[in-house]
């Protein structure tokens, strides 16, 4: 047994408490919300870096298991449909064994009536991978028990086409410094068309994260993106799930959707 399942397991409890705000991410083509991602929050509001900063070696494989049972938890008392999908970070870098300490993600499900393949896992390139293998395992656990699995913050930090040809996740959620300013810039829009090309030859959906104007919500579509996130629809809310903003831009240039993914 690994170190890391050892850290999780120990009746130490993590020195500061957290909850979660959920952050929707929607379809375009069909007009609906698709998913919320789980994000860190501090139960006074605090932003994720105040929780974050406190997370160390010590910790670090219980606050993992914490996060992922407390949003399975949120989730399934907030969730009105048992196809909305809810989707979890991870810490890729974190040692543990991945069929041993899914346990507790697996029993939260079960409490809660959530169906596996309603929850996708998403771990970020932004931090080194000491164990590209390893990962690998952890992914092929996770699919094994109906999980999908996405990376995030795709083309930003540390070799994203290299963890692309090692992981094929079911998605990659481009990073927003791609997003922002797509409409005007060509060279983007060039990067991102390359992106969505090779993604579906390697049937892998994209979603695109950090959408904030209408302008770039209308050169996603135009590219073939069809699941977006972003400050444009809403913004997170803590322990609940914000009012979606659809713009009435929508109405007019959606049409029907261009981008297959995976349902």
């Amino acid at each position: 047994m690994k170190i890391g399942c050892q850290g999780c397991r120990d009746g130490e409890p993590l020195p500061f408490t957290f909850t979660m705000a959920f952050h929707p991410i929607v379809d375009i083509g069909h007009g609906t919300v698709w998913g919320y991602e789980a994000l860190v929050r501090g139960t006074e509001g605090q932003g994720a870096g105040q929780i974050l900063g406190r997370v160390d070696e010590s910790n670090r494989y219980k606050f993992d298991q914490a996060c992922r049972v407390k949003a399975i938890e949120l989730a399934g008392s907030l969730f009105q449909n048992n196809e909305t999908r809810l989707s979890i970070n991870f810490m890729p870098n974190a040692v543990y064994e991945p069929a041993a300490c899914i346990r507790a993600t697996l029993d939260a499900a079960r409490r809660v009536g959530f169906a596996h393949r309603q929850i996708m896992f998403e771990f970020t390139e932004n931090e080194r991978m000491t164990d590209v293998a390893h990962v690998q395992r952890i992914i092929a656990e996770y699919r094994k028990q109906g999980f999908s699995t996405a990376l995030d913050d795709f083309g930003a930090g540390y070799a994203g086409l290299n963890l692309l040809a090692s992981f094929q996740p079911d998605f990659i959620k481009l990073d927003m410094e791609l997003i922002r300013g797509i409409a005007t810039s060509p060279a983007r829009q060039t990067i991102v068309s390359g992106v969505i090309m090779m993604a579906r030859q390697l049937d892998v959906a994209v979603i695109a994260e950090g959408v904030e104007t209408e302008a770039e919500l209308r050169a996603l579509h135009a590219a073939g993106i069809q699941l977006l996130q972003g400050y444009l629809f809403a913004k997170p809310a803590v322990a609940s799930l914000p009012a979606v903003r659809w713009p009435a831009s929508l109405a007019l240039s959606i049409e029907a959707p261009t981008q297959s993914y995976v349902a």
